[in-house]
């Protein structure tokens, strides 16, 4: 049982989870900090706050924060959108290196040809 507990936690799929797991967290820091610190900062000189948790009506005894909520959909979208134009640019990234030489630049050109008709008569006649 102790043999088949080592195997499973050295299988290399459960370390590249356990790495891309570690890369994620690190770069949800990155993307928080893209939104609060940038990003809600823009908002808030648009706004006036960069925050919305503030806002709440009150019913009662009870308090519904609508502001919160805002806040919340805003961070969603803005990450969304973040991390959509990351994954468009790697994924052009990827199709760039996929792609080799462009066919018509290999292509030579007319006066390319023109000019390797010149050569070659001149080389005929000498």
């Amino acid at each position: 049982m102790l043999k088949d507990f080592k195997d499973f936690l050295l299988k290399g799929n459960l370390l590249e989870i356990a790495i891309g797991l570690i890369l994620a967290l690190a770069f949800k820091t990155v993307v928080d900090s893209l939104v609060n610190d940038i990003i809600m900062q823009i908002v808030a000189a648009i706004g006036g706050q960069p925050d919305f948790s503030s806002l709440a009506i009150n019913v009662g005894d009870g308090r519904i924060r609508y502001g919160a909520f805002l806040t919340a959909i805003l961070s969603f979208i803005i990450i969304g959108f973040v991390l959509f134009v990351i994954v468009k640019a790697y994924n052009r990234a990827v199709q760039m290196a996929k792609r080799g030489p462009d066919e018509d630049a290999t292509e030579p050109g007319e006066d390319v040809l023109l000019l390797r008709e010149i050569r070659d008569s001149l080389r005929a006649r000498g």
